[in-house]
């Protein structure tokens, strides 16, 4: 079973559309739609923008589905001048930049709890992703993807997350669930289709390209499942 977890309708509504024989059903106020796409079995969330939503949703589809691997789909802003509007990042591996305990001594982004800042992405799954992305003729490219419950909207804050992890894009979910997934040793890949630059011109191209960029990530997704 594949499960695909999204934060926002608008990086879902069209893929469910792909679902036969749905069954849904509401956990903790997430609502959960299952049922096969080609044949294959596919459980879906919608989770709700932030950490805290993106972890609730993944324990939630860990405890109750059962999924082989999880897929965390939506869109994000750049930190890379190799992606652009439309094109898409794939996890190698996941960090959270806005955790912070350096007061400690420790390094920004220490997960003391897992003794860890990068949470490594499945290679076979992000491998994969990117071989179907590229049958697509989409741009796409592999890296560390930042998580934080901010929306990053400034040119500061991007140079401060790439210098301090090398990451190629941002948005606010997937380190979550990549921790949830590590700590349940469920195997994992974030995807992300790039809607804003990540700097002070994001909110307008947020806003402009949203949907378009996350249809890039559906049709990324319907190629996976299909392959």
């Amino acid at each position: 079973m594949i499960g695909i977890i999204a934060a926002m309708n608008v990086e879902m509504e069209s893929f469910r559309s792909f679902i036969q024989d749905p069954i849904s059903d509401t956990i903790a106020g997430i609502s959960f739609v299952s049922g096969t796409i080609e044949g294959k079995e596919v459980v879906t969330a919608v989770s709700g923008v932030g950490k805290v939503a993106a972890a609730m949703c993944a324990q939630a589809m860990i405890s109750t589905y059962h999924p082989d691997v999880i897929i965390n789909t939506g869109v994000a802003g750049s930190l890379s001048s190799d992606l652009s509007i439309g094109s898409l990042a794939i996890s190698t591996a996941v960090i959270q930049h806005d955790v912070d305990t350096s007061a400690l001594g420790d390094p920004i982004g220490y997960l003391s709890d897992i003794k860890k800042i990068e949470i490594p992405a499945d290679r076979n799954v992000s491998e994969h992703l990117i071989a179907c992305a590229k049958v697509l003729g989409i741009r796409t490219m592999g890296g560390i993807i930042a998580s934080g419950d901010q929306f990053i909207g400034s040119d500061e804050k991007k140079a401060f997350i790439q210098e301090h992890f090398h990451a190629i894009a941002c948005e606010m979910e997937g380190g979550a669930v990549g921790q949830v997934c590590y700590q349940n040793r469920v195997p994992f890949c974030i995807l992300r289709a790039i809607s804003d630059s990540a700097d002070s011109s994001s909110n307008m191209d947020y806003n402009a390209f949203i949907e378009m960029a996350a249809s890039q990530s559906v049709r990324l997704l319907y190629a996976y499942i299909r392959a």
